[in-house]
């Protein structure tokens, strides 16, 4: 059975970790979560990592909320980065699900994106698991999580 870690932080505004359970529960079978809180983003490559070692995830989901400010977006790519390593020294995919604030024009929006981003990648998360082959058809189209799709270059 396959293992899926979900690391999600208490500094996020809205519950992004039940979005994607509930998607990941509602389109696949054989598998199961295991969620990892922490306080904040740059919280999140330890929990990955000990997802990976401690729990035996075959891939984390790291869900994120950054704040609007500079400071805020700065933590955020130091998580990225952070994220990134992890990936490298387990050899497992971490799928980065953040949400900057900004991104909306208000808290109605925004838990709209926080949702949908989080279900979005919950799908990717499905695809990697148990069918590659989808994202290969996939390929080249512009595709975006949470917007409307940027759609593929003529």
């Amino acid at each position: 059975m396959k293992r899926i870690g979900i690391a999600d932080t208490t500094f996020a505004r809205y519950d992004m970790a039940k979005s994607a359970v509930d998607e990941l529960q509602s389109n696949a079978t054989g598998f199961k979560v295991l969620r990892y809180t922490v306080p904040g983003i740059k919280d999140l490559p330890v929990a990955c990592k000990k997802l990976f070692e401690e729990q035996d995830c075959d891939i984390v989901m790291a869900l994120g909320m950054p704040g609007p400010k500079p400071v805020d977006k700065q933590c955020a790519h130091e998580a990225s980065t952070g994220l990134i390593q992890t990936q490298l020294m387990c050899t497992k995919h971490i799928i980065e699900v953040f949400v900057y604030e900004d991104e909306a024009r208000d808290g109605k929006e925004l838990a709209w994106l926080a949702d949908r981003r989080a279900r979005e990648h919950s799908l990717n998360v499905i695809d990697l698991l148990f069918h590659p082959e989808n994202l290969a058809r996939k390929a080249g189209k512009g595709l975006r999580e949470g917007f409307e799709d940027a759609g593929p270059v003529r």
